[in-house]
């Protein structure tokens, strides 16, 4: 496992399936294997591309993600208990790949980022899907990372989805207003 996967996402401890958080780390090791992109660009480029001189970076975003679905489900776990079983391991590991399909969609330029021909065709959440189920990333999380975006709105979302839905989006519709 390239350390660079868990210097990027220290957050994978956080995950107590060894098995899942394996798979986790292993579908960001692949992106970036199959990536123009490389661990120091996520540091540096703009977490999205639909917002005009973004500021906030891949990695800034997608931890914050990561941080306010875990703490969102445990409030979740403490208010609602058994009445709304949450797999906190799931909610983990799916914020922490919701974007990875990114990595394929997104291609460095002459030092710009911009969507690459890949991305044209196939938005993260489908790659996303495909690179997880290639490092045998269970279904639960597969869907949350197929979820997680406007694409979601078709699907029954699962409570741990929704979760990194709404974490997501909570933390991407304020920059669109600025």
């Amino acid at each position: 496992m390239p350390d660079d996967v868990y210097e990027l996402w220290p957050e994978l401890e956080w995950i107590e399936d060894e098995k899942l958080r394996h798979a986790t780390a292993d579908t960001w090791a692949l992106a970036l294997e199959k990536s123009s992109l490389d661990a120091k660009d996520l540091n540096e480029i703009p977490f999205t591309l639909l917002i005009e001189n973004c500021k906030v970076t891949f990695m800034q975003h997608k931890r914050a993600v990561v941080h306010l679905a875990r703490d969102c489900a445990a409030q979740m776990q403490k208010f609602f208990k058994d009445n709304l079983p949450i797999d906190m391991d799931v909610v983990i590991a799916g914020a922490i790949l919701a974007d990875v399909g990114k990595l394929l969609e997104y291609e460095k330029v002459g030092g710009r980022v911009v969507q690459s021909d890949y991305g044209k065709v196939l938005r993260h959440p489908f790659s996303g899907v495909g690179l997880a189920m290639q490092c045998g990333v269970p279904r639960e999380v597969c869907h949350i990372i197929a979820a997680h975006a406007g694409e979601g709105d078709m699907v029954k979302r699962t409570p741990e989805a929704y979760i990194v839905h709404h974490c997501d989006f909570m933390s991407f519709e304020p920059f669109k207003e600025r």
